[in-house]
């Protein structure tokens, strides 16, 4: 009887050697005769175990991890093809805590499945949403995701049938649908996750999208240093053409879609929808000014749709399953899962999908297992380089749009990077604003200029040079950024700057590490 082994193909569990484990396992096999099948699935989220095996058996699959080529010789004399006991046994999957307290819904066939399969894909569950979608008129799809409560997933949080219903009433010949793919934030991957581990639900999310408001053509702009989600990207969009899901005749229903994957350059500004779209046209990304909005006038001046990879993947179970299923997740105005990717000073990096509402400081600890370390976590920064530094004393904050923003934070992609007692604030303030005059596209004088004096400024509190005189005039800088920055980029670095001077305001006043040479004068 055949064995199947599933072993990881997601980036996070190459990076750990997840390849030469698999060569390992059919090396293995072929000297001994085993009959053993590989399938290459997505990573199921829990990065310490990586590279993890899972085994088939009639019992459920079982998980073996972490893995390194070292243990394959003493997995297979144990039994490990039956399941049997070994000290890398995990047991099920399902029944491990980190994974079993999750509501996974976007994430639903991530790591069960061959992402390349299609008939994987049918099998569970997936295209069920589209062959709804393809019998209803395009007001009623809209209507189902405004009612859903769907809120884009890529930071700004805008209610996604709003900016489905502008595109629908747009008049025009030519629509787009383009999904920003480009996720650059830091400790962000749950893009990146679903690209190569359930790209096909991406496709489906797109064309039920361009059904919705009348789109047949669609971009994905992926940012060029995720060449395993590209390749897997390609090779879906290859599969759905070959089954009639794209092209001039969805699944024989008369109606088309086509779709083309586009490479970023690696310029964090175009992670910033209208920067995405001079970009995708073939300019150099710069922030558009607003209006027009992209759902009027957009790609080729024509409407477009422009949503997040998460916020297009939530779409098909929303069609499938219904606007009340989805809503009935979460709290307040934050319906649904999100993605929360746990990264930085943390025990138990990975993805935890949950429905709004759990605090920061179960995620952190009841998840994430505390800090590597084995030290105090002393701040967070949630929602990637512009978020704001959250103390231990906003760590009960529910998961919840509104809940951030009343303390000044924004949860955006949901990346957490977290920080031990070690951490120096001031450093990480510096940061923020270097971060943003590297990045800033140089539209805008607050973003272009104020960043770069913001690093100057930040140097002289530093090194003690008329402290309370610069201290004032960055808070006076960053308001000025805040107000007059035309996009986020400068209009949110002040968010870190500012909550690590609130939060952490020892950090500031320790003495200098720079001589006064070294720092300007002013």
């Amino acid at each position: 009887m055949t064995t199947t082994l599933y072993i990881s193909r997601d980036a996070s569990a190459l990076a750990v050697g997840a390849e030469r484990v698999a060569r390992a396992i059919a090396e293995h096999a072929l000297r001994s005769g085993a009959d053993i099948r590989v399938v290459r699935n997505g990573s199921r989220g829990m990065f310490w175990l990586e590279p993890l095996i899972e085994v088939a058996t009639p019992g459920g699959r079982i998980a073996y991890g972490p893995v390194q080529p070292k243990d394959v010789a003493d997995l297979f004399a144990c039994g490990f093809a039956q399941g049997a006991a070994h000290a890398l046994r995990l047991g099920k999957v399902e029944d491990i805590a980190y994974f079993a307290r999750q509501e996974r819904l976007t994430f639903a066939r991530v790591g069960i499945i061959d992402p390349l399969s299609l008939d994987d894909y049918r099998a569970h569950g997936g295209l069920v949403g589209l062959k709804k979608a393809l019998e209803m008129a395009p007001a009623d799809i809209v209507k189902t995701v405004t009612d859903s409560g769907l809120r884009g997933r890529g930071g700004a949080a805008f209610p996604a049938g709003i900016k489905w219903n502008t595109a629908l009433g747009a008049q025009s010949t030519q629509k787009y649908i383009v999904c920003n793919a480009d996720e650059g934030d830091s400790g962000t991957f749950s893009d990146r996750m679903l690209m190569e581990g359930d790209p096909f639900v991406l496709i489906e999310g797109m064309i039920i999208a361009g059904l919705a408001v009348g789109a047949t053509q669609g971009y994905i702009y992926l940012r060029c240093e995720y060449p395993h989600a590209h390749e897997a990207l390609k090779s879906a969009i290859v599969t759905a053409y070959a089954n009639q899901l794209l092209g001039n005749d969805i699944l024989g229903s008369g109606k088309r879609f086509d779709l083309d994957v586009r490479l970023g350059a690696g310029a964090y500004i175009c992670g910033e929808e209208t920067s995405l779209l001079d970009s995708l046209e073939g300019k150099r990304g710069q922030v558009r000014a607003k209006p027009p909005l992209p759902a009027i006038k957009g790609l080729f001046g024509q409407p477009t749709i422009i949503n997040n990879v998460i916020t297009l993947a939530s779409v098909p179970i929303i069609l499938d399953k219904g606007a009340d299923y989805y809503r009935d997740f979460g709290m307040g105005r934050s319906r649904g899962t999100l993605p929360l990717q746990l990264a930085g000073n943390i025990r138990h990096g990975g993805l935890v999908e949950k429905a709004f509402g759990l605090t920061l400081r179960e995620l952190l600890y009841d998840y994430g297992g505390g800090s590597a370390t084995g030290r105090p976590i002393r701040a967070v920064q949630v929602g990637g380089p512009l978020g704001a530094y959250l103390p231990e004393s906003q760590f009960d904050t529910p998961i919840d749009y509104e809940a951030f923003a009343a303390i000044k934070g924004m949860l955006g992609h949901g990346g957490i990077v977290a920080f031990d007692d070690t951490v120096d604030m001031a450093q990480q303030a510096r940061f923020a604003m270097e971060f943003c005059a590297i990045e800033s596209c140089g539209k805008c004088t607050p973003c272009r200029i104020g960043s770069t004096r913001g690093v100057e400024v930040i140097d002289r509190i530093i090194a003690d040079h008329s402290r309370a005189m610069n201290t004032t005039l960055l808070r006076d800088l960053c308001d000025t950024m805040v107000n007059g920055s035309l996009c986020a980029l400068g209009g949110l670095t002040p968010y870190p700057v500012l909550s690590a001077l609130e939060h952490f305001p020892g950090d500031f006043s320790k003495e200098p590490a720079l001589p006064l040479s070294a720092v300007g004068s002013g």
